[in-house]
């Protein structure tokens, strides 16, 4: 059932004190976010790639529970899941530890960068309006308010890292439902955590999870371990899982993924030109069709680079 919305994301309750902010392609928000009621506390999970996308949660979520904002959970580093940290300095922002060390490392460099070259974002907008113009082609429009988006958000934007961490779990008790906190190591990216709502069966996954939309895979992404924490959470009490990308899911989407995977695996190790093989077809429909042949580059490099460290050994 959709609450409300705006030009960032269609606000959802999933169940009694439980929201997902699921994200609109051409607003600030770019991956999936949510809040929950504890009863006492109210706890935020994840806050988007831009603090403009992050203040619409931070009002959904204080209006919705009637109280100040408890808890901030960061998923893992990418800048989709944490770049809107900075409206909430008053609550506490907990993630893995490797989340933070990641966050820490790599993210004031981008920031600084992006920042130094606003000048290259409004030229490169500006092309982009041109072909526009002149081509009408919506995924251009789309592009063009993303980036706008980014573009608003650079000059007040501070990297706000979080002020607690955790090895492998962490639990918040409420006094309706609790929220547990647990990574198991690598997958999307080195450091994905998700929430677990016990009592309400809802699960929110980050970018563990993509539904309907083609996972994205990065050098350091583990698409092993990705899989078997896949594979476990299958096990788990789930009704409702709320993905990194894409609508609301259930345990049914956890096994696209590991298939996907697979998929995209057997391609990669079996054929040589992937710049022309078709979407397999319970994928074609899925948004972000260009991942798709980056994935299969991704893992094609990743194999040649196994192949001669091997040599080497």
């Amino acid at each position: 059932m959709i609450l409300t919305e705006n030009k960032h994301f269609e606000l959802h309750k999933v169940k009694e004190g439980i929201y997902a902010a699921i994200a609109k392609d051409c607003g600030g928000a770019v991956g999936n976010a949510g809040f929950i009621d504890l009863g006492d506390k109210t706890v935020v999970f994840d806050t988007f790639n831009t603090q403009q996308a992050a203040l619409e949660l931070k009002k959904c979520a204080e209006e919705m529970t009637n109280r100040s904002v408890s808890w901030v959970m960061n998923s893992h580093y990418h800048g989709d899941h944490i770049r809107g940290n900075q409206v909430f300095p008053s609550s506490n922002l907990i993630s893995s530890e490797l989340t933070y060390k990641k966050m820490k490392d790599t993210q004031p460099e981008r920031i600084r960068g992006q920042k130094q070259d606003i000048a290259g974002l409004e030229n490169y907008i500006q092309k982009l309006q041109n072909e526009y113009n002149e081509t009408k082609v919506q995924k251009t429009l789309t592009q063009i308010h993303f980036l706008q988006e980014i573009l608003a958000s650079l000059p007040t934007l501070t990297l706000t890292l979080p002020s607690c961490t955790f090895l492998e779990a962490f639990t918040i008790h409420g006094t309706e439902r609790t929220a547990q906190l647990f990574t198991r190591g690598a997958g999307h990216s080195p450091c994905d955590a998700f929430l677990y709502i016990p009592e309400d069966e809802v699960i929110f996954m980050g970018d563990l999870l993509f539904v309907q939309t083609h996972p994205s895979f990065f050098d350091e992404s583990n698409l092993d371990n990705w899989m078997h924490t896949l594979q476990e959470l299958s096990t788990w009490n789930i009704q409702t899982a709320v993905p990194g990308h894409g609508p609301l899911g259930t345990k049914s989407d956890f096994y696209q993924i590991i298939q996907y995977i697979k998929d995209v695996k057997r391609l990669a190790e079996s054929e040589k030109d992937v710049e022309d093989i078709i979407i397999p077809s319970p994928y074609k429909d899925w948004a972000l069709k260009e991942l798709f042949v980056t994935n299969l580059k991704q893992l094609k490099q990743l194999l040649k680079n196994k192949m001669e460290a091997s040599l080497h050994d």
